[in-house]
């Protein structure tokens, strides 16, 4: 039943991986086959996101091992920092264990195993040995509703280090080179809303005070390629929008200038 499920699901069935270096406890229930359920440690080739239950077994299937990135094409390089874009239909294993690994630190995450629909971006450290995962979000190739990313992960030792903050802006990019608007797939988490609201946010007031003038929302959204009620909302939260003689108002006040 429903309710059984759920309380299966509740309790997390494995308790910490080992990735590369790091050894990462986990936070949530992920629905990894049932052989692997009840493995206290799994352990998780880098580069294809292999899973095996001993480290030994890692060791062997490391020696074998021929990838030293993630499938697919190098789209971006900066430094150390490299993303690849994983076709879901393509690299289908790769891109089913990277969703089983991620659901393991994700409490709302609903995607496993029908990845075709979708395209991974994959953001890795390089170095001499390889490129290292470190974060990733997933995208609809087609969405309806012009959706520009489904689901985002930083690893636990990436995190608050701007990487998240760093896809999202990649997502809009994505968006501006296919010419569309963008906006994350609904709904979104608690913490996914702060971290979007935070980054609208930035993004909106770094045009605002660098815009001589008065500008629309229409015009916000043209160059930020935030959608407009994505633009409405956040400047709602910042109380900089007021509804004035049947039109919105934007009122960026000194003290927001030198918040920011």
């Amino acid at each position: 039943t429903q309710r059984e499920h759920e309380a299966q699901t509740r309790v997390k069935n494995i308790n910490k991986i080992v990735l590369g270096k790091w050894e990462i406890q986990t936070w949530y229930y992920s629905p990894f086959p049932a052989e692997y359920a009840e493995c206290d440690t799994l352990f998780f080739c880098e580069f294809d996101l292999h899973f095996v239950k001993k480290r030994a077994a890692l060791v062997r299937y490391m020696k074998r091992c021929e990838m030293a990135h993630p499938p697919g094409d190098e789209i971006y390089r900066n430094g150390s920092l490299s993303v690849f874009e994983v076709d879901g239909a393509r690299s289908r294993t790769y891109c089913q264990n990277l969703c089983l690994l991620a659901k393991l630190f994700l409490d709302h995450k609903t995607l496993y195993y029908d990845v075709d629909p979708f395209l991974f971006y994959v953001l890795t450290h390089c170095d001499e040995h390889g490129c290292h995962p470190v974060a990733y979000f997933s995208k609809e190739k087609q969405s309806s509703e012009d959706y520009n990313l489904a689901c985002i992960l930083t690893l636990p030792p990436y995190q608050r280090k701007g990487y998240g903050r760093f896809l999202i802006a990649f997502s809009y990019e994505l968006s501006r080179a296919e010419g569309k608007l963008g906006t994350p797939e609904r709904p979104l988490s608690d913490l996914g809303m702060v971290s979007y609201r935070s980054f609208w946010a930035t993004v909106l007031l770094e045009i605002l005070q660098a815009h001589a003038g008065a500008i629309s929302i229409k015009q916000l959204s043209e160059l930020s390629n935030i959608r407009t009620d994505d633009i409405l909302s956040t400047l709602q939260a910042l109380q900089l929008i007021k509804w004035w003689k049947g039109q919105h108002m934007i009122c960026l006040s000194p003290k927001v200038r030198f918040q920011q």
